[in-house]
């Protein structure tokens, strides 16, 4: 597996969440991303062109993953600054740290075959540990569940 590791920033976010659990995800990502995508253009002082796709968990566990786990799930966008956030939408800060980055090419499938191989076999047997941090997907802007494959950056908070 192709990986870096990056020491990154405090990280602004502006967007909306919901709390979810893994057996409704999809569904549930679905309908926060449709509602937030159709007012991205009212958020000023974007970074990128990147839509980042946002888990926030109390303190992941992946021994300890079940359907019914809820989290605070995100769709939103790195901003700036914080001075103008759109009627409706929340931000979120992420503190500076270490993030392990993996460049994704694949189906959704296949996310989520990576997704479990990660956090099942190579992170217990590589040098990092899991820290408390959002974890995260960047995503280009031509990315779409629709698409058979996709292009993103997964992004692991580690230390």
């Amino acid at each position: 597996m192709t990986h870096r590791i990056i020491q990154s920033p405090e990280i602004l976010i502006v967007g909306m969440k919901a709390t979810m659990s893994f057996s409704n995800i999809s569904e549930e990502t679905g309908k926060l991303a449709r509602q937030f995508m159709s007012r991205l253009k009212e958020i000023r002082g974007r970074v990128d062109d990147n839509t980042l796709s946002l888990q926030n968990y109390d303190d992941f566990d992946y021994t300890k993953v079940s359907p019914t786990m809820t989290f605070e799930k995100w769709v939103g966008v790195e901003v700036d600054n914080l001075n103008d956030v759109p009627e409706g939408m929340e931000t979120l800060t992420i503190n500076s740290g270490r993030y392990l980055v993996i460049d994704f090419k694949g189906s959704i499938q296949e996310f989520v075959k990576n997704w479990n191989y990660l956090h099942s076999q190579w992170l217990p047997n590589s040098e990092y540990e899991l820290d408390n941090r959002p974890h995260f997907e960047k995503l280009s802007p031509s990315y779409s569940p629709m698409n058979a494959v996709n292009q993103e950056e997964i992004w692991i908070p580690v230390i």
